[in-house]
């Protein structure tokens, strides 16, 4: 069931899957997200859809829309093309620039999805395998709310495909998050780490 959050300017439509145990309260994602859409510069009034699943459906989402094999910690479907961001670090622009979208009166407009597996998120996060490098070990809670602000920001236009880009976005994460996740893993030094293989 679907749970409407109000973050002005923005509406976070959050979907607990059945079965699902969240490590934090959903409303706490839903500010996450909020976070994530100011930083971005995401246009408001908006939504966002915010569904927390399992291992089991983001391995059918990976298969069918990625092609690849195996659950992924987050899945993001943005229905708003990148130029309809501000301009960030590593983008380039696109050769045709998107034109505004006319909304009936009163409607919001729906930026898009993500799909956050709460159940890879704890598994990284206790294994040591968190934070992008795959080598922070804190709490799951701190996993959920990056994999969240990762989400948010492809479906506004972000991505990690170039190395300047990359940068920009783990910085940006980095600066929405360390508010909320105290201390802030620092880089090369992860706390609590243990690499793996």
């Amino acid at each position: 069931m679907t749970r409407p959050i109000y973050r002005q300017p923005w509406r976070i439509d959050l979907d607990v899957r059945d079965g699902v145990r969240l490590p934090v309260d959903g409303s706490a994602l839903a500010r996450t997200a909020a976070a994530a859409l100011e930083g971005a510069g995401a246009p408001g009034p908006a939504s966002i859809g915010l569904i927390l699943a399992d291992d089991a459906e983001l391995a059918g989402l990976n298969a069918t829309h990625m092609g690849k094999d195996g659950p992924t910690d987050v899945l993001s479907f943005p229905l708003v093309p990148p130029d309809a961001f501000p301009p960030h670090p590593g983008r380039r622009p696109s050769a045709t620039p998107a034109l505004p979208f006319a909304l009936p009166p009163g409607r919001r407009l729906h930026l898009g999805d993500i799909v956050v597996s709460v159940e890879r998120a704890v598994e990284q996060a206790e294994s040591g395998r968190g934070g992008h490098t795959g080598d922070v070990r804190w709490s799951a809670a701190d996993e959920l709310r990056l994999l969240v602000t990762h989400g948010v920001l492809h479906v506004c236009g972000w991505d990690h495909a170039e190395p300047a880009e990359e940068a920009a976005m783990r910085a940006l994460e980095r600066g929405l998050l360390s508010p909320m996740v105290k201390p802030w893993p620092a880089e090369g030094r992860p706390r609590g780490s243990s690499r793996q293989g």
